[in-house]
């Protein structure tokens, strides 16, 4: 699938005629605006009608869905993968800022409670996610005639996840309902014994996510050892199964889906014609026709996807930090104060440039000075680990959502 822009930038339908793009760009009637989706942009005047196009939107804490089709076929389908280092980046600022404050401002009188959230605040980590799905949006209204969004709202019952047969009166009587504190309901819960070994002993309540890293007091992130196997855990000699922490990652995923899809809707409807749907709606649709379980599908569906042929190719498109905005790099050899030198660009390439290495398209993960570069594809697989700069060919500049083609079995209905 080609996208194609009017000489005056407005989106027309996209064409899969590759043989007259080819010739179009051959004459100089056409240029490339675009590598990934490969965009067009025509250079002489032609007529602007345009078949309405919907576009389905899977919002995600990870990975967004998306989908346009039209009466008849789909025409864009891609899975995009959110960062989720927003909260850890603060913190590593704030770290900085309150060194820097230290050196030179020692004597400063201490200020709090000086500030206050407007109306409609949110996290910073939640609200980059929220423009983050605008701009996935905004991003696909410049290469295709949007006529309206329809975004699936999905409040998640947290409580019905942990207990399925939760009802009536159970939700107003929680878990700790009679017990003095949280440790208490813990220890009773695990038999007071190991929940990992089963032994018994001196007990200790553990977070099996740090509160640094977003964890909670809840009970379901709370394990009880013993106290031999809380220091070796904090040692590194013993791991918490992945399964147990896999759990509680859900949970704190639906959390966000939860709390985010009003926020996205209401940005949205400032600029489109929104629509919203809901999750049972989508599950329905999906089951009725038979289709698989994937993120792009449910966007397929939302968009009002049934009939219609699906696209022979999908994207999957990735997020990246596009700025360094610290000025020093902390040294924790010299104390954590001698600035460490970050390299941003050595022999003509910047990090996440798209580059092309021995017939592989890949991303630069990683610089050296001396023009040695670190190759990988853009969902993570090894290409190389030290490819010389000669032998890399520049593709495309690092965006802020960078794309990678893929193939898909071609699903058509009866």
């Amino acid at each position: 699938m080609v996208y194609v822009i009017s000489q005056q930038g407005k989106p027309l339908m996209p064409t899969e005629r590759h043989g007259k793009v080819r010739r179009l760009l051959k004459q100089g009637l056409a240029k490339v605006v675009r590598r990934e989706p490969f965009t067009i942009q025509l250079l002489y005047d032609t007529t602007t009608y345009t078949q309405p196009i919907s576009v389905g939107l899977d919002i995600g804490s990870k990975t967004v869905g998306v989908s346009a089709v039209t009466e008849k076929k789909e025409v864009f389908s891609a899975e995009i993968e959110l960062r989720n280092d927003i909260k850890d980046l603060l913190l590593e600022r704030r770290q900085y800022r309150r060194m820097r404050r230290y050196r030179k401002t020692r004597y400063r009188k201490v200020r709090f409670l000086n500030r206050r959230k407007p109306e409609g605040w949110l996290p910073p980590s939640l609200r980059w996610k929220v423009d983050a799905h605008v701009r996935i949006v905004n991003m696909l209204s410049k290469i295709l005639p949007i006529a309206k969004v329809v975004v699936e709202i999905a409040p998640f019952d947290t409580q019905k996840i942990l207990n399925p047969d939760i009802q009536g009166e159970e939700y107003q009587n929680g878990v700790q309902k009679g017990f003095w504190d949280v440790r208490e309901y813990c220890l009773w819960r695990a038999g007071y014994k190991s929940e990992l070994s089963g032994k018994k002993g001196i007990l200790e309540v553990h977070h099996i996510i740090p509160r640094s890293k977003g964890g909670t007091d809840n009970p379901s992130n709370l394990i009880v050892l013993t106290a031999q196997e809380h220091k070796a855990i904090h040692e590194g000699r013993l791991e918490i199964p992945k399964s147990k922490i896999e759990k509680l990652r859900i949970l704190k995923d639906a959390g966000h889906v939860s709390t985010m899809g009003w926020y996205i809707v209401n940005e949205l409807r400032k600029t489109y014609n929104v629509q919203v749907t809901y999750g049972s709606i989508t599950k329905a649709k999906r089951l009725e026709f038979g289709l698989e379980k994937a993120h792009r599908t449910d966007a397929f569906v939302i968009a009002g996807g049934t009939i219609q042929e699906r696209t022979r190719e999908w994207y999957f498109g990735k997020f990246f930090r596009r700025q360094n905005r610290s000025l020093h790099k902390s040294n924790p050899i010299k104390g954590g104060i001698r600035p460490v030198n970050t390299i941003k660009q050595s022999y003509g390439f910047r990090r996440f440039d798209k580059v092309e290495y021995e017939g592989k398209v890949g991303i630069v993960a990683g610089l050296r000075s001396r023009g040695y570069f670190v190759i990988r594809s853009l969902s993570g697989e090894r290409i190389h680990d030290s490819a010389k700069y000669s032998k890399i060919k520049l593709l495309e500049k690092s965006k802020t959502i960078m794309f990678e083609r893929r193939e898909a079995a071609v699903c058509s209905h009866d």
